[in-house]
């Protein structure tokens, strides 16, 4: 890669990093692509350079949220491996990513804008159900193997990840409350795998 090449992709994190901070502090209504050039430290131009607008911007900052979940926290079924080793590792990815400072800020920035204006992420917010797929599968997979009960797997995935984010996602990001310690996270993906096998393993 070039050093020009270099220079624009630090300019244009620097541009996401600086968005995500203001329409954190200030919404998206009230955020300015002026203000944002100014907290990223480039000219008004070089923000237009790589984002035509705002929306184009948050849109950005949306798909940068829904890549890096995707990316952390997809996996597959084995079938020589126990459940209960799958799924603390799973887990345990997901975790990683739900405590992740800078997933958490763009979490803030995409929710704060869906509740305001819902018609401007849903199809971004949507995609990022997606990357939940993967749990579905590998249940699928499980009970195919009669591993598993035959039960609704979307209801069961809602189920096993809605543990882990009632309490190490929102209230991180509704109510400001500091990540889980290591420890933590631990015990809470051990005691939700406990629970999980306990109501749905065969």
């Amino acid at each position: 890669m070039s050093i020009p090449s270099r220079q624009t992709d630090r300019k244009r994190e620097a541009i996401l990093q600086a968005a995500i901070q203001e329409f954190r502090n200030h919404g998206f209504e009230s955020t300015s692509m002026d203000k944002i050039a100014a907290t990223a430290g480039v000219s008004k131009r070089t923000v237009y350079n790589h984002f035509p607008g705002k929306e184009e911007l948050f849109a950005a900052i949306l798909l940068q949220l829904w890549e890096s979940a995707v990316s952390q926290t997809a996996f597959a079924y084995v079938r020589e491996q126990s459940l209960s080793q799958q799924l603390e590792s799973f887990l345990a990815h997901k975790m990683d990513l739900l405590c992740d400072q800078n997933f958490l800020d763009l979490a803030r920035v995409a929710i704060a804008a869906t509740i305001h204006a819902p018609d401007r992420a849903r199809d971004m917010v949507d995609k990022l159900k997606h990357n939940e797929q993967s749990i579905v599968t590998w249940i699928r997979e499980a009970q195919n193997d009669a591993r598993l009960k035959d039960a609704d797997p979307v209801l069961m995935g809602d189920m096993l990840l809605g543990q882990l984010k009632s309490m190490a996602f929102w209230p991180q990001v509704a109510m400001g409350q500091p990540v889980l310690a290591p420890e933590q996270r631990q015990a809470l993906v051990q005691t939700t795998v406990r629970l999980f096998l306990g109501l749905y393993q065969t």
